[in-house]
């Protein structure tokens, strides 16, 4: 399936039905009195989070979605029924802004989360509503209220705990095949991965984390060079960024250190917010280098980078030290996990709740 992270579509709410004006004709009752009803209400449009969607594939090609109107208010005390409404069924992380404004509209952030994005019209008033001791004839109708129409933007920002960031053929697809149930498409020239790929890396029973693995960056991707800059959005919900390098290059021209440098600068043109992320050096494709040159290499790599964080030296081909970086990266997420909750409230009667 093509992955579509973006779109735009129209949506209306259904118009209101319109009051009627009537009077009662029954046999034997010379004044029956008003009995107008009033209009239905128009439908609402609602877009719905469906965790079995990863793309907005769907509005790439169906852009204008209608709600039904509401029905007109008729004779002998007959209201109008209420137009149907209509439910958007979107990805999880999809963001939904006012393509003319540029107001947000909402977020999808929780599976099954249903939220109104466009209102139907109220049903008019028919001569019924305006029946009073002092009006026993009304004549007043009023015509329905029209439904909201609105131009959407879909953007969609995947929900992920990890991202992976690197150049072309860093080993990030490698890693993410060696780690979860992912499985991209490898292979041995640049530009492999299309579009982001999403995996599950099980710990343990019911522990778990979601990790996405984007395109290679390459250097000027902030102004549109390579096709990374088109998804560094799905990196900005992440809580942890790991940063592939290739240790091993075939081309000895080509520097680690300065690949590293340019793509913290391309995070930083992008989005100040996301450089400033947790970023963990994963230095990939050791069991390249001869043993006696590891270490040195190693050590050179971040000496030269001034890095004070974590390391991780790792063969995302062989698997070598990806259980430790799936240990610590889990360790981290669930610290962070806690740290956002809101504390529990303390009940006098029980005490303080023990921890996990």
């Amino acid at each position: 399936m093509k992955f579509v992270d973006e779109a735009h579509i129209d949506v209306a709410a259904g118009d209101g039905g319109n009051g009627c004006a009537s009077f009662r004709h029954e046999k034997f009752k010379e004044f029956g009195g008003p009995d107008g009803g009033d209009g239905g209400r128009g439908g609402h449009v609602y877009a719905l989070a469906d965790a079995g969607l990863n793309t907005l594939v769907d509005f790439r090609y169906t852009r204008r979605f209608e709600a039904q109107r509401g029905e007109h208010g008729k004779g002998s005390d007959m209201f109008g029924v209420k137009g149907d409404d209509i439910v958007l069924r979107m990805p999880v992380g999809t963001i939904i802004t006012d393509a003319e404004t540029g107001a947000l509209v909402c977020e999808l952030l929780q599976p099954g989360e249903q939220v109104m994005i466009a209102k139907g019209g109220d049903g008019g008033f028919g001569n019924l509503h305006y029946k009073s001791s002092t009006n026993r004839a009304p004549r007043q109708k009023t015509p329905g209220w029209p439904g909201e129409r609105k131009t959407l933007k879909l953007e969609l920002k995947v929900l992920a705990d990890v991202g992976l960031l690197g150049m072309p053929n860093a080993g990030k697809s490698t890693l993410i095949a060696a780690i979860s149930n992912a499985r991209p498409k490898i292979a041995d020239y640049p530009f492999t991965t299309l579009h982001p790929n999403l995996g599950v890396v099980r710990v343990g029973p019911e522990k778990s984390f979601v990790v996405a693995d984007v395109p290679g960056l390459i250097e000027g991707a902030s102004e549109g060079a390579g096709l990374g800059h088109q998804f560094l959005r799905h990196l900005q919900r992440t809580r942890l960024l790991l940063h592939l390098v290739d240790a091993a290059p075939f081309d000895e021209a080509v520097d680690p250190v300065a690949q590293v440098r340019a793509i913290a600068a391309e995070l930083k043109k992008f989005d100040p917010t996301l450089h400033e992320k947790p970023r963990w050096l994963v230095l990939n494709k050791v069991d390249m280098l001869p043993a006696d040159e590891r270490e040195k290499r190693i050590k050179d790599i971040v000496r030269r980078l001034r890095y004070k964080g974590p390391v991780f030296q790792i063969s995302a081909l062989t698997r070598e030290g990806c259980e430790l970086l799936v240990q610590k990266v889990f360790e981290h997420i669930h610290n962070v996990h806690r740290s956002e909750q809101p504390p529990a409230e303390i009940d006098p009667r029980f005490g303080a709740p023990q921890d996990d």
